[in-house]
């Protein structure tokens, strides 16, 4: 039976790996190092939450490597579709975008990367986090709880801090979507690149950030297209 101080620490272990893989990625993509995810620390939370439900709700599918498959893809794509639609509510900003992949819902989660989820949480269930358990089993409890509170304080203070900064995107957002001009997130990154380091972090971290509004209208103008394209089909007979 895994206890709460356990659970805490397999959260930021896998919520450190996913910000790992997150940062490996960007590198083999684009040659450079980018602090990837919305916290300034290296963790990546929707990784460990993602893990988390995972390893909670998915202990009676682990004698059927298909059931736990589809069943990761099942809750990972629920959580990454969640927290876009929270995130796109709160700050006004589209985070990630899919709609330019094949097979995407709303452009929040799409089937490239639903599958890798699938197979990286059955990879975890099955022999990555019974390895963690038993490792952290080994250390003591006293410090177990003075790590997990340790990560707990630096989390908060990095959750704290990091939301103020996102915020100021919200208010540069509204001023940018005030002006009803084109190229928003442009005019966004433009404008938060000439404030502090941590602000240009978060541009790196997602260089695709566009607007509500510039989803919208991306939205719009594929429907006209879509509908002009009908008509001049009808018209060519």
């Amino acid at each position: 039976m895994i206890d709460a101080v356990t659970y805490i620490l397999l959260f930021f272990i896998y919520s450190f790996i996913g910000w790992l893989m997150e940062v490996i990625l960007v590198f083999l993509e684009n040659h450079k190092v980018v602090n990837r995810g919305f916290l300034i620390g290296p963790y990546c939370p929707i990784y460990g939450c993602g893990c988390l439900l995972i390893i909670i709700l998915l202990k009676k599918y682990m004698s059927s490597y298909l059931e736990l498959f589809f069943m990761s893809i099942l809750i990972c794509s629920i959580l990454e579709y969640t927290t876009s639609y929270i995130m796109e509510k709160l700050f006004h900003a589209r985070w990630w975008d899919y709609s330019d992949k094949k097979f995407n819902i709303n452009g929040r989660i799409c089937l490239e990367t639903m599958i890798p989820f699938g197979l990286l949480g059955s990879l975890m269930t099955c022999i990555v986090n019974p390895f963690f358990v038993n490792k952290l089993s080994l250390i003591p409890n006293i410090w177990l709880n003075i790590i997990a509170t340790i990560l707990c304080i630096i989390f908060i203070i990095d959750l704290i801090i990091s939301f103020n900064i996102i915020n100021s995107f919200k208010k540069e957002i509204v001023k940018v979507d005030v002006d009803r001009t084109e190229e928003f997130s442009k005019r966004v990154r433009t404008i938060l690149n000439q404030r502090g380091f941590l602000h240009k972090r978060l541009i790196k971290a997602f260089p695709n950030l566009k607007t509500s509004r510039e989803v919208l209208l991306e939205i719009q103008k594929k429907i006209n297209d879509a509908i002009a394209k009908i008509d001049n089909k009808k018209i060519v007979k």
